[in-house]
């Protein structure tokens, strides 16, 4: 029997313990914590992935690596509007209002900018979120190490995970369109910016453990 552990929230999969082997899971089950897909997972520290594991993952997709290729440098406007967004948050936490106005106003621009077909923006987007879950990170992590800096470091540890999970969000987004986004809530946890889909927000939010009440209700313009 062994153990599987969801990289976003940390929630273990013990076979010992549940009626299933994980590797019999249905290919659509989600982690009961954030709601991240199979691919999420891996094997307990020291425990020996089986091969029906890894054929499990190779056939769900995962956020995995994605090389820098060359014109991708240049960012799209779905991907500048959402750093502008992101960037409008930031300033609206440093209590900076004219920052997070001039953001907003960017943001919108970047927008309307984005072509009405939007899968061709979707799939550059979902591609800068994957290399930055998995590379640049890494680099920012070790700096922190470097230096000393706990605070930068349990940040960059939090926005690690959160990345991971929208990554996932928009993998889903490109399989199956935004179907599973209506007739339900999009929450967003105003401390560490995770996201979760669900008719409430859950009760300590899985990545930074405030509780629900630290959620923001997204806009359904958001999607």
């Amino acid at each position: 029997m062994m153990k599987y552990v969801c990289n976003v929230c940390g929630y273990a999969y013990d076979e010992e313990k549940e009626a299933a082997a994980f590797s019999e899971l249905p290919s659509d089950w989600r982690c009961p914590v954030c709601g991240a897909p199979i691919s999420a997972f891996k094997a307990e520290s020291g425990v020996k992935e089986s091969g029906t594991f890894k054929k499990r993952i190779a056939e769900t997709g995962s956020a995995g690596s994605v090389k820098r290729g060359p014109g991708e440098t240049r960012l799209t406007a779905g991907e500048l509007s959402a750093i502008c967004s992101n960037l409008a948050r930031g300033c609206e936490k440093q209590y900076n209002a004219d920052g997070q106005a001039l953001f907003a106003e960017m943001a919108e621009r970047f927008a309307a900018a984005v072509p009405p077909d939007g899968k061709a923006e979707l799939s550059a987007l979902t591609k800068a979120v994957k290399r930055n879950a998995d590379s640049d990170f890494a680099e920012a992590k070790a700096l922190a190490e470097n230096v000393g800096d706990r605070g930068a470091l349990r940040a960059l540890v939090w926005g690690e995970k959160v990345t991971m999970s929208i990554a996932f969000l928009l993998e889903r987004c490109e399989r199956e369109g935004t179907a599973f986004l209506e007739n339900t809530e999009i929450w967003v946890c105003s401390i560490c910016g995770f996201v979760y889909v669900g008719d409430a927000p859950p009760e300590l939010c899985p990545v930074c453990k405030v509780p629900s009440w630290k959620f923001d209700k997204a806009g359904r313009d958001a999607v």
